[in-house]
């Protein structure tokens, strides 16, 4: 009986240690292999290996960040009546000791990945620091936070971008630099609508009007970059206009209806129709971009 209380006792801590990588959150990591489809270099297999590496190293990356975060916010999180109960360090489920040991882990991982694609290191260091930055100072400071969260979305295109050693497309950074705008925003109107300033000290800064305008311009404005980068340049694109539009009114009508959006992660994974468009937009762009 001990020996079954052990082994349930092991495997809760291991999921525990699961839970604390949030390894739900890695599909953002997606955003690495834009430049791998905009380029037209998915039909490579060299070029698909090197995309694929650059967002693995990606998800340690961000593991870690979300450690330190964990670590940093616990005591925070402990009086949190959702966190308390989902986040393993606050719940208890995992100690901090065996947190040091998985975040050691990652960076030593990511320490490796440097003889394995060197180019990409330089920008998961930025990632780092200004995660760092983020969780010890910028998420305190309103209207940075939003755009540090953003900034995260931006050098992950810049790391598939490195990772084929082709240059970052200006429509590609303004276009991904406005979406995630979009989702940041959408994601303070929620955490304010849900828990009011409890959750985050810089809430207390906004107010559900304010970010619906931030959310609003930055949609609109992702939508007239995507649109004019299509039409100037990559015209055979002209079909993914609608989708995007239609992936935009998908979300807010999630946020609104459902009173989701507070994890974009969530609200993608836990809807048919937006990960159809995802999909669908995904397939039309490599047709369009296939290589004759």
């Amino acid at each position: 009986m001990h020996a079954n209380a052990a082994s349930r006792g092991t495997l809760a801590r291991l999921q525990g240690v699961f839970a604390l990588l949030r390894p739900r959150q890695w599909v953002k990591n997606a955003f690495v292999l834009a430049p791998l489809l905009f380029t037209g270099q998915f039909v490579y297999a060299s070029a698909l290996v090197d995309s694929l590496f650059a967002m693995a190293v990606f998800c340690i990356a961000s593991s870690a960040c979300y450690v330190v975060n964990d670590l940093h916010d616990i005591e925070r999180d402990r009086r949190h009546p959702k966190k308390s109960l989902t986040r393993p360090l606050a719940s208890g489920l995992v100690p901090v000791s065996l947190a040091l040991v998985v975040l050691a882990l990652l960076y030593g991982l990511l320490v490796v990945s440097w003889w394995l694609s060197p180019r990409v290191l330089p920008v998961i260091v930025g990632y780092l620091l200004l995660n760092l930055a983020y969780t010890f100072v910028l998420k305190h400071q309103p209207v940075v936070d939003i755009f540090t969260v953003a900034i995260g979305f931006v050098l992950r295109v810049y790391a598939g971008a490195m990772a084929l050693d082709v240059p970052v497309s200006a429509w590609m950074f303004v276009t991904t630099l406005c979406l995630a705008l979009y989702l940041a925003a959408v994601k303070r109107r929620q955490e304010l609508a849900s828990h009011g300033d409890d959750s985050r000290e810089v809430l207390g800064h906004y107010t559900p009007q304010l970010i619906d305008r931030y959310a609003e311009m930055a949609a609109t404005g992702a939508l007239l970059f995507y649109s004019l980068f299509v039409m100037q340049t990559r015209p055979e694109l002209v079909l993914t206009i609608p989708l995007v539009l239609f992936g935009l009114y998908r979300y807010w009508f999630i946020v609104e209806a459902r009173n989701e959006g507070e994890s974009p992660t969530d609200a993608l994974l836990g809807d048919w129709q937006l990960q159809l468009t995802v999909v669908v937009w995904g397939a039309v762009c490599a047709s369009a971009l296939w290589p004759s």
